[in-house]
């Protein structure tokens, strides 16, 4: 890699996790000998970039009030071990133990850090994809974070100040010009160290590529990686758009909601049960989308998926984030908990993903019916 800090390796580069990053900014009691060991689990590359992470990797982890705090203090020590390298932050998720807590017990530099920027305060200024907020918005929540720098900053999805595609009143280069801002922010805070890379989330193929040729045009950094959502019954984009995007400019795919919003759990299979997400103010978009006809018809297929999970082993779930993980263009999977328990059943999904022979992934498509066309095998 040059040692010019505008240029960016057009080949991939093998590393491991400890080679990319230094620096512990949490003393720990107990002594480096007896910390919890990490096994070793398959690994993928974010895109091009020298960085590598294990498959499973954690977003919002939020325990409820009344869960004992030494289950959260018992738990999430462990998850390197368990196969989860990669801890996925927020901006408006305030304050969280899981980076403190990681890092009583493992080095910084074993570990893939990430934060997202969109959401912040609620003036104008606080929020969206400007300079101002990309840099203060990223400052913030290193505060938060109690970190010095984070190891991918995302955009979370496009800035609605963005002209969009259709608008009469908008082009194509005022539309570029308010991607330039963000393409020029995120190379500023990585310049500066407060990041490794950046990516972008929820951004369309033409949005990806518009910032990719910003960058360049430029002699920018281009983002690596987009967060996408993806589960059984979401494919298109993680399948067919982001494979061709990976093709020609390397960006690697992040993927979250394996069990959309819970629908693929299999809780709903008899309606919406008092205190699940479904159940609560705010979700009504949720409930009318399970108990719709598509809604139906999708927990008929989440049965025949149950005995194809209870053959192998596993909860449905746990089936669920493993056929996510077994995507060889998916790089990691973001998974979210509510309690200790529901986390370590979710990151277990790594052990059932061997036993995901091609007569069960072809079983499942086949129940499924929603497998994407490709047009191009990029594999040749």
């Amino acid at each position: 890699v040059s040692s010019s800090p505008h240029q960016w390796p057009l080949s991939p580069v093998a590393t491991t996790p400890q080679s990319l990053c230094t620096g512990n900014h949490f003393q720990s009691e107990r002594p480096p000998s007896q910390a919890p060991q990490p096994v070793p689990w398959p690994c993928a590359c974010l895109g091009f970039a020298a960085h590598e992470s294990t498959l499973a990797a954690l977003g919002r982890v939020v325990f409820s009030p009344g869960a004992p705090v030494a289950d959260e203090q018992e738990a999430v020590p462990v998850l390197p071990s368990r196969g989860a390298n990669v801890y996925s932050m927020g901006e408006g998720w305030g304050s969280h133990p899981v980076t403190a807590l990681l890092l009583l017990f493992h080095r910084r530099s074993s570990l893939v850090i990430t934060t997202k920027i969109f959401w912040g305060g609620k003036a104008e200024t606080e929020r969206g994809l400007s300079r101002k907020h990309i840099i203060e918005g990223l400052k913030a929540s290193l505060e938060r974070l109690q970190l010095e720098y984070v190891d991918v900053v995302f955009a979370n999805r496009p800035d609605p100040n963005t002209p969009m595609e259709g608008d009469p009143f908008s082009s194509s280069k005022s539309r570029t010009f308010i991607i330039e801002e963000t393409v020029r922010a995120m190379t500023h805070v990585i310049n500066q160290g407060m990041a490794m890379y950046w990516g972008t989330s929820r951004w369309s193929s033409m949005e990806i590529m518009e910032a990719y040729s910003v960058a360049r045009q430029f002699n920018l950094i281009p983002p690596i990686c987009e967060q996408a959502e993806y589960h059984m019954f979401q494919r298109e984009k993680v399948e067919v758009q982001l494979p061709e995007l990976f093709h020609k400019i390397g960006v690697g795919a992040m993927t979250w909601s394996p069990l959309a919003c819970g629908i693929v759990s299999g809780k709903y299979d008899s309606g919406i049960p008092p205190y699940s997400r479904a159940s609560l103010k705010g979700y009504q978009w949720l409930k009318d989308k399970i108990l719709s006809e598509e809604g139906r018809r999708q927990q008929a297929k989440l049965k025949e998926l149950q005995a194809i999970a209870e053959r192998l082993g596993c909860t449905l779930p746990q089936l669920a984030i493993a056929w996510c993980l077994r995507n060889e263009g998916v790089s990691s999977v973001l998974l979210g908990a509510s309690s200790a328990d529901q986390l370590m059943e979710n990151i277990g999904a790594i052990q059932v993903l061997p036993k995901l022979s091609s007569s069960i992934i072809h079983e499942i498509d086949s129940i499924l019916g929603n497998k994407p066309y490709s047009k191009k095998d990029y594999r040749s």
